[in-house]
This record gives structure tokens, C-alpha cells and sequence, in this order.
């Protein structure tokens, strides 16, 4: 299975990083292009972007910095995508993003999602420095 995953390092602390990435409202200010528009529909928040609209989850552990990010066109076909907050000895921290290719997606539409991934983060260095 093909995979792609993103790192930032940033000299925000870690507990700060954690709790903006965990909340599902601040996703449309950094994740620009996945996340053109957020709503909820009878209770649960979806994502609208360029191929639709789709539901969306997030499930976040402080302890460990986990936050899992969940999408998909359907409430049972939800992917996961694995995230990490780290703190660093310095007093900054690092965020993780781990993303991969779903079985019969077109490799050119997963390069491309990988890109505009790689464009988000530059969303996040311009937040945390």
C-alpha cells in the first residue's frame, strides 16, 4: 500500500499544537484545501472540497498526542488518517501526518491530495513558527 507522511517541526509547545489540530473547528483555517467549508448535518461535521463532501471525525488523546482524523463519502467508510503531536526537549514540538493510498484510488488524485497536504503545513509553520 502506497503511503506518504509529513513532519513539522515547530517552536510552539506541544500542548498548544495539540489542542488547535484536535479541534475539529480549526480545521478550514489550516487544512485550506480539504477543508474548504465544514458543517454539520444531523449532528456530525463534514468536510466540502473540490471531490465533495464528506463526513468527518476526530479523535484525539492528549497523553499520548494522537489524533486520528477520519473521512469518508459514507459514516461506514471512514479512513483513517494517523496523526501525532510530540513535544521536544527545547520546549517546541513536532506533528506527524500519515496518509495512504485507498485501494482502487488513482495514483495521480493521491499524489496530488499528498501535495496539497504538503501546502497545508505550510499553513501550520506560518501558525507556529
Amino acid at each position: 500500500m502506497n503511503h506518504r507522511t509529513v513532519t513539522a517541526i515547530f517552536a510552539a509547545p506541544r500542548d498548544e499544537v495539540f489542542a488547535y489540530l484536535a479541534d475539529v473547528n480549526n480545521l478550514p483555517e489550516w487544512a485550506t484545501e480539504f477543508a474548504r467549508e465544514l458543517k454539520v448535518v444531523d449532528g456530525r461535521y463534514k468536510v466540502v472540497n473540490g471531490l465533495g463532501e464528506f463526513f468527518f471525525e476526530i479523535h484525539a488523546d492528549r497523553v499520548t498526542g494522537v489524533i486520528d482524523m477520519l473521512a469518508g463519502p459514507s459514516e461506514d467508510t471512514l479512513a483513517l488518517f494517523p496523526t501525532r503531536v510530540v513535544g521536544h526537549p527545547d520546549g517546541g514540538s513536532a506533528f506527524t501526518f500519515l496518509m495512504f493510498q485507498a485501494p482502487g484510488q488513482p495514483h495521480e488524485q493521491f499524489e496530488g491530495q499528498y501535495a496539497s497536504l504538503e501546502r497545508e503545513f505550510d499553513n501550520l509553520e506560518r501558525l507556529f513558527g
